[in-house]
């Protein structure tokens, strides 16, 4: 089974807790070959990655891609000024099979990935957990509004897909990605999720949404943690500043994190003081919705 990701340094935090997740619950490691598709990832770090999946006894194959991000994807829209999320682009270039299961490195796998390799379909160039309709969507201006999506149509969380790398050839997948990039370069609120859901336009084959069980700050503990992909989706992450107290899920989060890549990756560094800057509103509202939600018992006690 082949699983890729796209990474670069600024993925590292959250990645270890994927890898470790993704490991442990595998049924038979042996199986997997993972592919990291790497924008400025050094050899040091690279070999941090291979001493985790030594550590956590993975016995499949590992492969690094090297891609340029800001070089081949610079003419599009960044997201939060970066992107290297655009590399999925590059995963039928360098992967040489019929599938393969892409996974962002916010996640923590409490399945075994093996499961998915026996999802098996030509209707479409990918399968994803489905979500709300695009009418609803972040991208709702462009896609429905700009494109003519039906507003009806459900999109989809691009973090799991299980793609068809067959399928994706011989529909010149490619070719369409290429021709939104070129036509509306600077229109992508969610970068490479805009242009697949913007290919599919609705039409996709349906993982289980459990595969994709998206986690938000605000939301309550999850009761069932067995059989299922959390996605640790929006700010701040379980590993940012602030996660501890923030997210709900940074306890069982810190059940796949490490010593070691705590060493390397928990450091103050200007990258996340930078990425902290960035999700200061984001920790301002959790914060503000905290105080609200503790003030209001008291007045309302004061009221009797």
């Amino acid at each position: 089974m082949h699983i890729a990701f796209v990474i670069d340094l600024l993925a590292f935090e959250g990645l270890g807790t994927t890898l470790t997740s993704l490991v442990r619950n595998c049924g038979d490691t042996e199986k997997l070959t993972l592919h990291f598709l790497c924008s400025d990832v050094t050899p040091k770090h690279k070999n941090n990655i291979l001493r985790l999946l030594e550590e956590e006894a993975y016995r499949g194959n590992t492969e690094f891609h090297d891609f340029d991000a800001p070089k081949t994807f610079g003419h599009l829209i960044s997201l939060h000024g970066n992107w290297t999320t655009y590399g999925k682009f590059l995963i039928p270039d360098v992967v040489k099979a019929e599938y393969v299961l892409y996974l962002d490195t916010d996640l923590l796998i409490l399945t075994d990935v093996l499961k998915l390799q026996d999802i098996r379909f030509n209707d479409h160039f990918l399968a994803a957990a489905p979500r709300g309709p695009f009418k609803n969507a972040l991208e709702r201006k462009f896609l429905v509004d700009k494109l003519g999506l039906d507003g009806e149509a459900r999109c989809f969380n691009a973090g799991v897909l299980l793609l068809n790398l067959k399928v994706w050839r011989e529909k010149n997948i490619h070719a369409e990605v290429e021709r939104i990039c070129k036509e509306h370069p600077m229109e992508f609120q969610s970068a490479d999720q805009t242009v697949l859901n913007a290919i599919c336009a609705g039409t996709f084959h349906h993982l289980d949404g459990r595969f994709n069980n998206i986690w938000t700050p605000e939301q309550q503990p999850a009761t069932e943690t067995s059989n299922v992909i959390f996605h640790f989706a929006g700010s701040p992450k379980p590993w940012d500043f602030f996660g501890k107290v923030v997210h709900s899920g940074y306890t069982i989060w810190t059940d796949y994190d490490t010593n070691f890549w705590d060493a390397q990756y928990k450091k103050l560094t200007g990258a996340k003081l930078h990425r902290t800057w960035k999700i200061r509103r984001s920790l301002a509202k959790h914060y503000l919705k905290r105080f609200r939600s503790a003030k209001a018992p008291a007045v309302a006690t004061a009221a009797k």
